[in-house]
């Protein structure tokens, strides 16, 4: 007798990964997000490949990981998937300290995001 199924959380015609404790706000993160949403993954790959911003590796890391999920647990066609959603999310926040003037204490701040990215696959028209 073993365990049921988990039902799947995303549709058939879907794959998502998601990066935890990424080192940024969320605010930034959201950027670099809205860049890619709603694109196909190959132009999303590209655009993150030569951004400027130093989170876009980790969103390269979490948008190639739902490709591979999509490809070999998913059997979808990698040619056909774009970038469903892209969205973020606020993790713990490091509070740390630094002294000021006259006694005082200046407090610091260092906030941790969460991504998600879904892929979908969408059939072309002719």
């Amino acid at each position: 007798m073993g365990k049921e199924k988990n039902p799947r959380r995303v549709a058939e015609n879907e794959a998502m990964a998601k990066a935890r404790m990424l080192r940024t706000s969320p605010q930034k993160l959201n950027l670099v997000a809205a860049m890619i949403r709603g694109k196909k993954v190959d132009k999303a790959l590209s655009d993150l490949t030569f951004s400027k911003k130093r989170i876009s590796d980790d969103v390269k890391k979490c948008l190639q990981s739902a490709i591979a999920n999509a490809e070999n647990n998913h059997n979808l066609d990698v040619d056909e998937l774009i970038v469903a959603e892209a969205y973020v999310g606020k993790n713990l926040t490091m509070k740390r300290g630094r002294p000021r003037a006259r006694g005082r204490y200046g407090r610091i701040i260092k906030p941790f995001s969460e991504l998600t990215i879904k892929v979908r696959q969408v059939e072309e028209q002719a």
